[in-house]
Order: C-alpha cells, then sequence, then structure tokens
C-alpha cells in the first residue's frame, strides 16, 4: 500500500478522528494517484489512518479506517455498505425513500446512495472514491434488492476534485418516467433525472410530518416549494388551500 506523511503538528486532527486531511497538510505524497488506498504516517513515523486519496483535491485524503491491519478491498467495501443499509432498516415501516449511504457518516467517503422505491441513485463526489464507480454500483443494487440503479453526479463539487460531470443509467431496468414514493401517508411522484440533487429532499422527512400536524385548517403559502412535498404534507394535513411559489 502507498503511504502519504503529514507535517508535523498536523496530526492532531486525526488523532481526534476527524476524517479529512487538507493539502496543507501534507508532507509528501509519494506515489500516490487519485483512487489510491494509502496509510497515513506522521513525521515521525506513526501510523495514523487509511485514507483514499484525491490528487486534485484540497482534501487530499478521506479516511476509511484508523486500523492499521484492517484490508481496504472489496469486501470492506461490501461490508461497510451492509452495515448502513442495516441502519436504515427501521425507517422501512414508514417509507420507501431514504438515504442508504451518507458518505463519512457510514465510512464511505464521497459515497452518497439514496432509495427511491425501487431506484437507488448514486453520486460519486470524489476522486478517491470514483475508480470503484461500477463495483459500489453492483454492490449496492444487490443488497438493497433495487432492479435499477442511476447516477446523478452532476453536482458542481465534482470539479474542485478534477471530475467531470456525469449522470445516466448504472445497472438494471432503464427509468421511464417519474418514480413514485411514498412517506408516511403522503405519496409523491420524484423526477429522478432531471430533479434537484438525487431527485428529492429527503433530509426534510421530519419537517414534512410537522408541516401536516400544524396545517388543519389553515391557508398555507409555500415558497421555493420544489415540487411541492410540503404543500402535499399540508394538504394531508387538512389545509384548507395551498399556494406553492417557486421559480425554478
Amino acid at each position: 500500500m502507498k503511504k502519504i506523511i503529514v507535517k508535523t503538528g498536523r496530526e492532531k486532527s486525526l488523532l481526534r478522528r476527524h476524517p479529512w486531511i487538507f493539502s496543507g497538510a501534507l508532507k509528501a505524497s509519494n506515489d500516490a494517484v487519485s483512487g489510491d488506498v494509502v496509510s497515513v504516517f506522521s513525521e515521525d513515523g506513526r501510523f495514523l489512518a487509511q485514507a483514499l486519496f484525491s490528487a486534485e483535491s484540497q482534501i487530499v485524503a478521506r479516511v476509511v479506517s484508523f486500523n492499521e491491519k484492517e484490508v481496504v478491498d472489496d469486501s470492506f467495501f461490501e461490508k461497510r455498505i451492509a452495515a448502513a443499509l442495516a441502519r436504515r432498516t427501521p425507517l422501512a415501516a414508514y417509507t420507501n425513500a431514504m438515504r442508504l449511504v451518507h458518505a463519512e457518516s457510514d465510512g464511505l467517503p464521497g459515497l452518497i446512495a439514496d432509495r427511491y422505491g425501487d431506484v437507488v441513485v448514486l453520486q460519486l463526489l470524489t476522486a478517491g472514491i470514483e475508480p470503484r464507480r461500477e463495483f459500489l454500483a453492483r454492490a449496492i443494487q444487490q443488497q438493497s434488492g433495487c432492479a435499477t440503479v442511476y447516477e446523478r453526479s452532476d453536482a458542481d463539487v465534482r470539479a474542485l476534485e478534477g471530475l467531470e460531470v456525469r449522470s445516466g443509467l448504472i445497472a438494471g431496468v432503464p427509468l421511464s418516467g417519474e418514480v413514485s414514493i411514498t412517506e408516511g401517508s403522503l405519496k409523491i411522484a420524484v423526477d429522478i433525472i432531471n430533479g434537484h440533487n438525487t431527485g428529492f429532499y429527503l433530509d426534510q422527512r421530519e419537517n414534512r410530518a410537522l408541516t401536516a400536524s400544524l396545517a388543519e385548517g389553515a391557508d398555507v403559502l409555500n415558497c421555493f416549494c420544489y415540487t411541492g412535498g410540503m404543500s402535499v404534507a399540508a394538504l394531508v394535513g387538512g389545509a384548507k388551500s395551498v399556494l406553492s411559489i417557486d421559480s425554478s
């Protein structure tokens, strides 16, 4: 495995388990190239972490393990994916739309995977995770049981990694239109191909439920409404009327 060295004093954040190494902290990268799994050492020779290397990014390495003996191979990524999916199991009783993999939060930096019914939408946001694109797509499809894996790696942040934007089908059944999801008593159509981000704002689930709980008998104004998730929630909650406005 290739080795990188951080400057004296810049190892402190790693010792506190922060997962990022910035370019200014790098003493030497030897012959590491984007996508490599690298061992990170201090100048005095102490092992600090294993990380995915991104040569052109200001965040040159993102930690995947603080264990020197852990083998970072295909099996490693499969296990991380399995653990991430297992954490979301309780959500299935309420919704069929959820973030299955959330980058560093699941020990898979640079990887986002959102589920919408029978479709998984992937975003690969770093040069460190990019070379594993097809393997990760297959692994997530197999473990989730979804029919389709669609890529929306079209976020601006990819330019900071020296990557071009990309979107389209990776695996499985091609999309033929909007995807219908459920969230409690809500039924919502998601435009995965043309929508913002991966298609919908899954992180607003609790706020949609709150909106429904407050809306009975109200006249509701929903500005910056996007595709109307909050509007649907308000109507299900008994709103007298909803006016939805968006310039996009």
